[in-house]
């Protein structure tokens, strides 16, 4: 099974298209179903090993 999937939701960057993620299985502490953050394609981000894009808010103080 996939690690994770793009969902539907996109939003334009740089005339970018970029896809939120969603987990499809849980693994390192990524619950299933939880949404990440931003990629252009599916190559951007491996199925295999730990590796996340987590959509942290950055706030400056």
């Amino acid at each position: 099974m996939e690690k994770f999937m793009l969902t539907d939701e996109k939003q334009q960057t740089d005339g970018i298209t970029l896809y939120r993620i969603a987990a499809r299985k849980p693994f390192d502490g990524v619950k299933a179903g939880e949404v990440g953050g931003w990629i252009e394609t599916e190559t951007n981000l491996s199925q295999d090993g730990n590796c996340w894009v987590h959509d942290w808010e950055c706030m400056v103080i």
